[in-house]
């Protein structure tokens, strides 16, 4: 048993190095972020979770990733670089 929570321990930080920083943000704070950046890249999935449609969106700035999810499309900026994704995963801590 000892043995499974090491394992599990070690599984969660190896995914925080490599996912990085990730800090989930609610979607004005997002819009706040996508509009201090000249052309932000934003990365967009829209999934269906049991009958409702889940919006989640990514992008970066200094050096953290930002996460949001919303019902409601965002109304990203003309510079925006929109990229679709099937799905965006975000680890659990």
């Amino acid at each position: 048993m000892i043995h499974n929570s090491l394992a599990t321990a070690d599984a969660k930080a190896s995914s925080i190095k490599a996912f990085g920083a990730i800090v989930k943000v609610d979607s004005a704070v997002f819009m706040s972020i996508v509009g201090k950046v000249n052309d932000p890249l934003v990365i967009r999935a829209q999934e269906k979770i049991f009958t409702r449609v889940v919006n989640k969106y990514l992008t970066t700035y200094k050096g953290l990733i930002f996460y949001t999810e919303t019902r409601e499309n965002l109304s990203l900026p003309a510079a925006a670089e929109i990229m679709k994704a099937e799905r965006i995963l975000i680890p659990t801590s």
